[in-house]
């Protein structure tokens, strides 16, 4: 998860979040670039007596000005769209999860466990452990295998919500009457942490994701539910 005073992103712990973070960091260059030529140029034009009047018509000067842009924004846009495509995929998931937001809180429903259904709530204050993370804990955990792709089947019961896990790469929308789909396959075991990313309510801060990603061998020998 993220921690105080951190500048980039939190580490990647899917395929997806790998290749978003490895686009971020080639976006990025592309940008510095381009704020380094601009403010050479704006250096020399404040630096240097413009006496010079053989550059009123430079067409290769404008040429260059009109090309370089474009190549710049396809080099931008081919990852972007390779991952785009990517986070669409849905390769034969190996379980299926159907998250409901309510106000203001999710239920969870392991529909290939005999429609196992349970509520996530919050921990308040009070009920916080030692170790136990404030405004991001919940009683009940998702609890899920890694190394096996997943499919969250996520929609709403009342109004907007986003079901968001930074650290897989996951960002989906919750839509009353809609049921959106994600997939994401978890590369190593631990506890991640997330919350809903749109502004559903007075309590919107107040409905954290908890994913507890388990060993395969561990969740095969029968499902673990923090209930």
């Amino acid at each position: 998860m993220a921690h105080a005073a951190q500048v980039g992103l939190q580490d990647a712990t899917s395929p997806i979040m790998e290749e978003l973070i490895t686009f971020h960091d080639h976006a990025l260059m592309i940008i510095f670039l381009i704020c380094f030529l601009v403010l050479y140029a704006l250096f020399l034009t404040l630096t240097t007596k413009l006496t010079n009047t053989n550059i009123s018509d430079a067409q290769e000067m404008e040429t260059v000005w009109t090309i370089l842009p474009a190549i710049i924004l396809v080099l931008i846009a081919l990852p972007s769209l390779r991952i785009l495509y990517m986070t669409d995929e849905v390769n034969d998931p190996s379980l299926t999860i159907k998250s409901i937001g309510h106000q203001w809180y999710w239920t969870y429903e392991y529909t290939d466990y005999g429609g196992l259904i349970f509520n996530s709530y919050m921990l308040p204050p009070l009920f916080l452990e030692p170790g136990d993370l404030r405004l991001l804990d919940v009683d009940n955990r998702v609890v899920l295998p890694i190394e096996a792709p997943i499919r969250m089947m996520i929609t709403s019961q009342d109004v907007l919500h986003s079901w968001a896990v930074p650290t897989l790469g996951l960002k989906t929308d919750a839509v009353p009457g809609r049921l959106n789909q994600t997939t994401f396959t978890a590369t190593r075991p631990g506890v991640y942490y997330g919350q809903c990313s749109e502004i559903c309510g007075a309590n919107h801060s107040f409905m954290p994701i908890v994913l507890e990603l388990i060993p395969l061998k561990i969740f095969e020998m029968g499902p673990v539910f923090t209930l």
